[in-house]
């Protein structure tokens, strides 16, 4: 976003980091339900895209939201889809620095597995445990 913003002129990054955020979610969850203002229901992949609708409703550029939309796409895609595409050897091209995972999943009772071979073969929902690594 930091390379990107200078050629848009973007001086703040606020509103496209919060859009970036919101698509990552928005992925993650795709059967949730969500109620805009009470008028329309959407599944959560519409969501960023509603914002930013309602962003040209009210007359304010999309540059920012456009620009966060593309760098989480581009996030999304780098963490979840290309490692399943890349299925055998599973080549991971984004990954979350140790002692950020040590950071945020020790506070949670989440014990971090001890080498590489643990992360492979680590349960679907990502709750490292003692059990789950033996």
């Amino acid at each position: 976003m930091s390379l990107i913003a200078p050629l848009v002129n973007l001086p703040f990054l606020g509103s496209s980091l919060t859009f970036m955020l919101v698509y990552v979610w928005s992925k993650r969850n795709p059967w949730t339900q969500l109620q805009f203002v009470g008028l329309m229901t959407f599944t959560a992949p519409w969501l960023p895209w509603v914002l930013m609708g309602l962003s040209l409703l009210l007359g304010h550029e999309v540059k920012a939201d456009l620009l966060g939309i593309g760098v989480g796409h581009c996030y999304y895609f780098l963490k979840w889809i290309y490692p399943e595409i890349t299925h055998p050897n599973k080549v991971h091209l984004i990954r979350t620095p140790r002692w950020l995972q040590y950071l945020f999943m020790e506070r949670d009772g989440i014990e971090l597995p001890d080498n590489e071979n643990d992360m492979n073969n680590a349960p679907p929902d990502g709750n490292f445990v003692a059990e789950n690594l033996m």
